[in-house]
């Protein structure tokens, strides 16, 4: 388990309005995920669940209404390659319901889940971008986890809070898989057209 905090960085934003058209993704070469997933809450507020999670906006949150642990699912049809997650934290104006201690799970059901990172934050202003790592038998570590159950679990907040509020959540993939055969790309606009699949 990585627990160093070099790949947690965070962002700070000088709107809180909308998320800004640059992606809060520290790597470039990843695209947004989200969609592709089906989102679970382990509670959840009236008007403040998945939606608001989702619907970037800053001023929304999801508010958790339970008992400890809450918990962010998010379920992909098949196993997907996963590069970062990144949520969106306001200590500012949430308080005592930012979280303190959040833990990163990762799996293909809730049976085998593996805690793959830990991420302790403090008084967190802005986006918390966190790398998900994953082991490969061949490669050891790589920069990227291949997973179809993500599950991000809120253990502790800020002053002993007993709620949370995570106000924007967003997974991303990489661009572009690593082809496991050495086929050459194409380099012709004419042989381009045939690179993909519509």
């Amino acid at each position: 388990m990585d627990n160093d905090d070099s790949s947690v960085t965070v962002f700070e934003e000088n709107s809180k309005i909308t998320i800004p058209s640059n992606n809060p993704c520290v790597s470039h070469n990843a695209r947004e995920v989200n969609h592709e997933a089906i989102w679970t809450l382990s509670s959840a507020k009236p008007l403040n669940g998945v939606e608001q999670l989702r619907d970037n906006n800053l001023e929304t949150f999801w508010q958790s209404d339970g008992s400890f642990p809450h918990y962010v699912e998010i379920l992909f049809q098949k196993k997907t390659t996963l590069c970062e997650i990144s949520f969106y934290l306001n200590y500012k104006s949430d308080e005592s319901y930012t979280p303190l201690k959040i833990s990163i799970r990762a799996g293909y059901t809730q049976e085998d889940l593996k805690e793959i990172k830990s991420v302790d934050l403090k008084e967190p202003e802005g986006w918390i971008n966190c790398q998900l790592r994953g082991q490969s038998e061949e490669e050891g570590e790589v920069p990227y986890l291949r997973a179809r159950l993500l599950q991000v679990c809120i253990n502790a907040m800020h002053q002993n809070g007993k709620d949370t509020h995570i106000r924007q959540c967003k997974v991303f993939s990489p661009r572009q898989a690593k082809l496991e055969s050495n086929v050459p790309s194409f380099s012709t606009v004419e042989f381009r057209q045939f690179e993909t699949v519509r």
